[in-house]
């Protein structure tokens, strides 16, 4: 019997981490929507998109070391952030856009509008043969030090112009804002 309830207490444990996980993602995707989609138009009938979802969260890769080694913050704990690197990531933000988009959030929402594949944005370029679309990519957040986040959010275009930049995030009673931005480019 207290096998039975210990083991209960551990996957109620497990669950409520997953949630909250769940949900701090989806408030780190709320504000960097509500940030990049701020100029957009509202998406009716026959209106052009110009920028749209990337689906998936892209992994975290090797550029994570270089942003690390740049800020006093991110090398003091290293180690955490390091731990949290997975270039191997499959996942997608539709649990996090249902979380945000589920009976709120309808103005922003009829700017996002549906997520798109890589494929899906080549398709829809080619077909209104226009060139300043753009996919914005996000990555999966990294957490740490237990207020703190960093976030990687690329922008991708069918001809150069590329851009990007990670986000330094803090979490201050409840509550994600953006801190600092760091190492922004742009091809």
């Amino acid at each position: 019997m207290k096998l039975n309830f210990k083991l209960l207490i551990a996957f109620l444990f497990c669950f409520q981490i997953g949630l909250t996980q769940e949900n701090q993602d989806a408030a780190i995707l709320k504000i960097l929507l509500s940030k990049f989609y701020q100029n957009e138009k509202v998406i009716v009938k026959n209106r052009l998109q110009f920028l749209s979802f990337y689906c998936n969260k892209a992994p975290n890769n090797e550029e994570t070391f270089e942003v690390i080694n740049k800020n006093e913050l991110l090398k003091k704990n290293s180690a955490e952030i390091k731990k949290q690197v997975n270039n191997k990531l499959e996942e997608n933000w539709s649990a996090e856009m249902n979380s945000i988009f589920n009976n709120q959030n309808q103005y922003l929402k009829s700017k996002v509008n549906n997520c798109l594949s890589l494929e899906e944005f080549h398709t829809v370029s080619k077909r209104f043969n226009d060139n300043n679309q753009r996919l914005m990519i996000v990555s999966k957040p990294i957490y740490f030090a237990q207020k703190y986040c960093i976030v990687k959010v690329a922008f991708y275009r069918n001809i150069e112009h590329n851009s990007g930049s990670y986000f330094l995030l803090e979490n201050s009673k409840g509550i994600w804002t953006i801190k600092e931005t760091l190492n922004e480019w742009a091809t």
